[in-house]
């Protein structure tokens, strides 16, 4: 593991591959870490590339620089992180890759500073970029079913009941999003560690508390959101993975299912796969990013 300071965050980083081989920065989600992509970086190293795995704000060893500094988790907060990461690592450009939290940094990225990336591959939703403006607008019963841990984390009893039962809760998540992943004890338990992170709950409940304009940003990332409540367009060379299985996303087909992207696109449903994508298909994972460097 390495470490570096970036922004405002001091960054905990896995830095594997050659140094002179085409970037990649992988980006995991909630509630997971830096595991989810063993097998996805082993398979970059092996076809040349420079894999970058980073524990987002709030997990693992990844920690705020200053105390002061709001425990924010919203999404122009997770953007800032990533191109902040890429100032301090001297990385002009890269393929960014990512789920949930993570590709919802990836695609702030990919749309604000297209110059920066070369390639996206963002799990279902696709373009994972929220529009706060409209989140209070209902959905179908069904979804908003699947959507009971946010509207349980609005609350201080949901924030202390994660406080109280980090692991319990997050395994929770993990089986019913990813209804078919048998994933072990001990593959759980190499990530739980990371919500043991000081900064967990509290960036945890603020994301879910901000996506529904029930709190305020960060102040210093305000002109981000300004531009990202615009829902702008995701231009650079993107696929979407979608798991079949998935047991929190939305499914979404056709045309909804590559909207807000304007440039070359193409989605991909892999059966038997939730949400939790890179680490229960690593291959079809790999694949996407490398067929990115191939266009390039």
């Amino acid at each position: 593991m390495k470490n570096i300071v970036a922004g405002v965050l001091n960054v905990s980083y896995r830095d594997v591959g050659p140094s002179d081989g085409p970037v990649v920065i992988v980006l995991h989600g909630f509630p997971y870490d830096i595991h989810a992509y063993d097998e996805v970086s082993a398979r970059l190293v092996q076809a040349g590339c420079r894999c970058i795995v980073p524990y987002l704000r709030g997990y693992g060893p990844t920690r705020f620089v200053d105390a002061a500094t709001p425990r924010s988790g919203e999404q122009a907060a997770l953007g800032a992180d990533l191109l902040a990461l890429m100032d301090a690592l001297n990385i002009p450009h890269a393929i960014l890759a990512g789920y949930d939290w993570g590709g919802r940094a990836a695609c702030v990225v990919a749309a604000l500073w297209p110059e920066r990336v070369t390639g996206l591959v963002s799990c279902d939703p696709g373009y994972n970029i929220q529009d706060i403006a409209t989140a209070n607008t209902p959905a179908s019963p069904e979804t908003e079913r699947r959507l009971w841990y946010q509207y349980y984390l609005h609350g201080e009893r949901g924030r202390a009941g994660l406080a109280a039962n980090r692991s319990e809760f997050c395994r929770l998540l993990w089986k019913l999003w990813s209804p078919t992943w048998g994933f072990s004890e001990s593959t759980f338990t190499d990530t739980a560690h990371s919500f043991e992170n000081p900064d967990f709950v509290e960036v945890v409940a603020h994301s879910y508390r901000h996506r529904y304009g029930l709190v305020p940003g960060d102040p210093a990332y305000a002109f981000i959101q300004e531009k990202l409540a615009q829902t702008p367009p995701i231009s650079v060379p993107a696929v979407i993975l979608a798991g079949a299985d998935d047991g929190v996303s939305s499914k979404r087909e056709g045309v909804a299912a590559v909207r807000g992207f304007a440039g070359q696109v193409r989605r991909q449903v892999i059966e038997g796969v939730g949400h939790n994508v890179p680490q229960e298909a690593p291959a079809e994972f790999t694949d996407a990013i490398l067929s990115l460097l191939d266009d390039h």
